[in-house]
């Protein structure tokens, strides 16, 4: 087997193709502090900066977002979540903060990441979409491949 010729580093972007883009690019600049990098309104297209990653909104009746068919809804998604590295993870002011943008939570847990296991928190954008929370890795708690 040839060895790859690249190695994933991270995230580089996530899209959503979204109903409601006012409300959505509210919701990640103002309740995540995730500011816009860049609008393409020609093609219904919003990218947020997300610290070394990017979120494109999609416009579902853009011309980008007509290409991928019917809306997002309840009984069928685009995407199952998006994670987002977080610091520093103070849980209690991460609750507070989102209760007082009356965003809906999830559950809350140790759960294994890129960078190992450690603290988040579920939560949910104003289309339905979950989102990640993920706080700092335990020391020694990633599983590093094996040596080749």
């Amino acid at each position: 087997m040839s060895p790859l010729p690249f190695q994933v580093q991270q995230i580089d972007h996530v899209v959503l193709r979204v109903r409601d883009s006012a409300a959505m690019e509210a919701f990640y600049g103002a309740v995540l502090g995730c500011r816009v990098e860049r609008r393409q309104d020609a093609l219904g297209l919003v990218q947020l900066r997300a610290g070394a990653s990017l979120i494109d909104l999609v416009s579902v009746d853009g011309r980008l977002g007509r290409t991928g068919g019917a809306a997002p809804a309840a009984g069928g998604r685009n995407m199952d979540h998006l994670c987002l590295s977080v610091a520093p993870y103070d849980e209690p002011a991460i609750l507070r903060h989102l209760a007082a943008h009356g965003v809906r939570v999830g559950e809350t847990g140790q759960r294994y990441g890129a960078q190992g296991e450690g603290p988040s928190v579920y939560l949910y954008d104003p289309e339905g979409n979950m989102v990640e929370l993920k706080g700092p890795a335990r020391p020694g708690s990633r599983l590093d491949p094996p040596a080749a």
